[in-house]
């Protein structure tokens, strides 16, 4: 089942092929959730959820898809999909559906799993589908989570809303950094790990020039 090309499909996404460090997508929604990283989390989880069975379920459905209604069919399967995560989560994580807002009805247009769906799933059978869907969703969480981590941390001196800097640090003049929690930083944090990425993976910079 994880033949040599199933292991690439599933585990290229977490660096080589990460589809927000290299391949740029998925980008607006890293930004909008990463202040904290219960929301981060729970975001990175339905991203997965969505992606791995629409993945699976337009596999299957590749050969009776009319090409002229592809898009929209992909669409139903997405927003179908998205609907039900977003029900789930409101009726067992209401306050983390709170903060999460509108981002999570937003995955229905997030570039990544129209991305899978056009260049993968269209062409390829359900399992490699789904490990496909599995692994660029594991790829954009773990970018949101290191995001979420240094912003959560630095801005507000806590990760999963529990105080982890002692109040020694504060008592000698340490601060919170109210500017990372502001959407400017998010962007410039994820323009740092992109870089730090970049530089320790040499071919990535060569494949891109």
């Amino acid at each position: 089942m994880l033949s040599k090309r199933n292991k690439e499909v599933l585990f290229n996404p977490l660096s080589n092929d990460n589809p927000v460090l290299v391949q740029i997508l998925g980008i607006c929604s890293a930004l909008a959730v990463t202040v904290k990283l219960e929301p981060a989390i729970v975001m990175g989880l339905s991203v997965i959820v969505v992606l791995s069975f629409s993945n699976v379920i337009i596999s299957l459905m590749r050969k009776t898809i009319p090409t002229s209604i592809r898009i929209i069919v992909q669409l139903v399967v997405v927003a179908a999909l998205v609907i039900m995560v977003q029900q789930f989560l409101q009726a067992f994580s209401y306050d983390v559906s709170k903060q999460l807002s509108v981002f999570v009805g937003l995955i229905i247009t997030n570039c990544i799993l129209m991305g899978r769906l056009e260049a993968f799933a269209l062409n390829n059978k359900p399992w490699p589908s789904f490990l496909d869907g599995v692994g660029n969703g594991l790829g954009y969480m773990i970018v949101l989570v290191i995001i979420a981590f240094f912003r959560e941390l630095l801005g507000s001196g806590t990760l999963f809303g529990l105080t982890v800097i002692p109040n020694w640090c504060y008592e000698h003049g340490y601060m919170n950094n109210g500017l990372m929690i502001l959407p400017p930083m998010a962007l410039i944090t994820a323009a740092c790990i992109i870089w730090v990425h970049r530089s320790r993976n040499k071919d990535l910079q060569e494949k891109s020039n």
